[in-house]
């Protein structure tokens, strides 16, 4: 069926947001905001941002055949950053695929990393606050390898030039290349250094961006806390 006359089609709905507890799925086509027609995202963001935080706000959408009528209570707009936390912490890792090896092991999969506690990390040569970022996460896996942390440095440059990189800085953490960007843009990743901690399941524990000495101490705390929690079954995603 195609996409009904005047609809806004719904792309992605973050998890935890508004929409989503509005009931509003991936697919959907939203057809009214707060009685009137909408014809593109301007006309929602439109209607939506002449509301305030707390206010409910009528959305008529058409999945398949049906329409549904969904009463969205608004909330304030998160920061990037908790949008990255709300999408993906307490669930399951996305895979890692299509990458090249540029230094160090890398494993197959993220089911390869069970067991074990996982910081990715998105960088680029060129990026200010990764070049300072690197050499703390080379020391949490100097201090924690053999604990059981595996840090992997994730760039969509070529995989000679981050090898290159790293070698320059004294980096010893496995570095990939993501030539299609399929693993950054499946994590969601928009600025960088982006930071991902995995604990021994392969979910996502916590989000970091930027540079920032206090949150670096916070990070390494909490990589020290899934270190030592034991190793659970769970059901993969």
């Amino acid at each position: 069926m195609g996409m009904a006359a005047g609809a806004v089609p719904v792309k992605h709905v973050v998890r935890g947001s508004p929409a989503d507890k509005a009931g509003i799925r991936d697919g959907d086509e939203i057809l009214r905001v707060d009685g009137q027609s909408v014809a593109s995202p301007n006309d929602v963001t439109r209607l939506v941002s002449a509301h305030n935080s707390g206010d409910r706000v009528e959305v008529v959408v058409q999945r398949g055949s049906a329409t549904q009528t969904m009463s969205v209570t608004l909330a304030p707009r998160p920061s990037s950053d908790d949008i990255l936390r709300m999408e993906f912490v307490g669930t399951f890792a996305p895979q890692l695929t299509g990458l090249v090896a540029a230094t160090g092991a890398l494993p197959a999969s993220m089911s390869a990393l069970r067991g074990r506690v996982a910081v990715i990390e998105f960088w680029a040569t060129w990026c200010g606050p990764c070049r300072m970022t690197m050499p703390v996460l080379d020391g949490w896996q100097s201090r924690y390898g053999a604990q059981g942390l595996s840090v992997i440095g994730i760039t969509t440059e070529p995989a000679t030039m981050a090898a290159t990189f790293a070698t320059q800085i004294g980096i010893h953490y496995t570095i990939a290349s993501d030539p299609s960007s399929n693993v950054s843009t499946s994590y969601s990743v928009r600025n960088i250094p982006t930071l991902f901690v995995i604990d021994k399941r392969g979910v996502v524990r916590e989000i970091a961006t930027g540079y920032d000495p206090a949150t670096n101490a916070q990070l390494e705390q909490l990589v020290q806390r899934l270190l030592a929690e034991p190793v659970t079954q769970a059901t993969t995603p």
